[in-house]
């Protein structure tokens, strides 16, 4: 950011895809627990005698302290840049990740162990990673973005499978362990060599600590608040968190309940996690030459066919499978679109903060979605209203970003923070 001379897509990524790499496992680390923890909700409910709800209920604590914390921590950005958050963030996820092996069946335990994790994951969220690719692209943001939150999708594909190899082979309390010490490792090496992203490029194109550490235009947060589109954005980013990732940490019972075997329901996540890896890349590739109201909108609205596939009863494996490669698909692009979205409409200038807030929107539904779904299966054994459920509120989602209004486009030349809106829209 800040550079005279405008690079075309190509010689961005030519000169910083290490950061891009690092910031992918990075961040895919940091979706693990997400993706492993409706394995862990049987085995763990079974031992100490837990309900359902209470078993699933970890991601929904960290969600909760993510959603009242993430303003400051988006401050923290602005002021700090990402690289002082996100490693000393990954290396006390890996340690609090681990620990959870040493749970005794205390409630109090499991509570404490989660609240620790929410510092972890407070410094590692998805605001993290965004702000990252954001302030080091302007070309090629859009598929920057789709690779570096691809993170997410890898974790989604594999995590499944390998949970549940570890579980059989080593028990839960072993999954843990290898989870944090073999992933996270990796995570906290690369970032370590290679996450130096606009932020530590700006840090040390200045050399002093006056001023804001990007000084780009952009809305205030003041702005941002009262920007209708914003609000848009939010809302919808807020629903279809709640919907799918309520389904992410109950699809393994979902598959298991509809006669599926654990193997087979874990391999399940496999191409649907690999299709989130494509929806990201493709999404961002459309992102940076087409309308974004019409690829979010669109993109988001076709997930409500998984929701309708699985709530037909005994529907065959292909059907299944194939709902879950379009969810996937889908679903690889909801932060990768808030991140977009958010950075055209409101601008970089402050960029941490703002995002800080949508993310406690994300942390809303995210933590939501698991607890609601828990509830549901608690009180009518069944998975099916929160199916029906899922149906309404992902074509709710999709109508609020098709019915955004043209993104405006930010001159870097200027320092007012007014924008001039595009003819074409957005």
């Amino acid at each position: 950011m800040g550079s005279e001379v405008k690079l075309t897509a190509m010689q961005e990524f030519a000169r910083h895809w290490r950061m891009v790499l690092a910031a992918a496992i990075g961040f895919s680390f940091t979706s693990v627990m997400t993706a492993a923890t409706g394995l862990f909700i049987g085995p763990i409910s079974r031992e100490f005698g837990w309900s359902i709800t209470l078993a699933s209920s970890g991601v929904s604590i960290v969600a909760l302290l993510t959603f009242l914390f993430s303003p400051l921590f988006g401050v923290f950005i602005d002021k700090w840049g990402v690289r002082r958050l996100a490693i000393p963030g990954l290396v006390l996820m890996g340690l609090v990740m681990a620990a959870l092996s040493l749970l005794d069946g205390s409630v109090w335990q499991w509570f404490a162990v989660w609240t620790a994790y929410s510092l972890a994951a407070l410094m590692t969220k998805s605001t993290v990673w965004t702000a990252s690719a954001n302030s080091t692209f302007t070309s090629g943001r859009g598929v920057a973005l789709g690779l570096v939150l691809s993170g997410a999708a890898l974790a989604q594909a594999f995590t499944p499978l390998v949970t549940e190899y570890l579980i059989r082979v080593h028990g839960w309390r072993m999954a843990f362990v290898w989870l944090a010490v073999g992933w996270g490792s990796l995570a906290v090496v690369m970032c370590l060599l290679w996450l130096r992203d606009g932020y530590e490029i700006s840090r040390e194109s200045k050399g002093t600590s006056a001023g804001p550490l990007l000084d780009v235009p952009g809305l205030t947060v003041r702005q941002a608040l009262r920007d209708p589109a914003v609000l848009r954005i939010a809302g919808s980013t807020f629903l279809v968190l709640m919907v799918t990732i309520g389904l992410v940490v109950h699809q393994f019972r979902i598959l298991t309940g509809s006669g599926f075997s654990a193997q087979t329901a874990a391999l399940a996540a496999l191409p649907a996690g690999l299709a989130g890896i494509a929806g990201k890349l493709v999404t961002g590739v459309l992102l940076d030459r087409y309308p974004a109201r019409w690829v979010g909108g669109l993109t988001i609205g076709i997930s409500a066919v998984t929701f309708v596939a699985l709530l037909v009863p005994q529907a065959p494996v292909w059907v299944v499978v194939g709902a879950l490669i379009v969810n996937g698909y889908a679903s690889g692009t909801k932060l990768q679109l808030v991140g977009f979205l958010t950075a055209a409409y409101t601008g970089m200038r402050q960029f941490g903060t703002i995002f800080g807030l949508m993310a406690s929107l994300i942390a809303a539904g995210s933590g939501l979605g698991p607890v609601l779904g828990g509830w549901i299966y608690d009180t009518w054994h069944s998975y099916t209203p929160g199916l029906w459920a899922g149906v309404v509120l992902t074509l709710v989602s999709a109508w609020l970003l098709l019915g955004l209004p043209a993104y405006p486009k930010w001159d870097e030349a200027r320092s007012t923070s007014s924008p001039s809106n595009e003819t074409g829209g957005a």
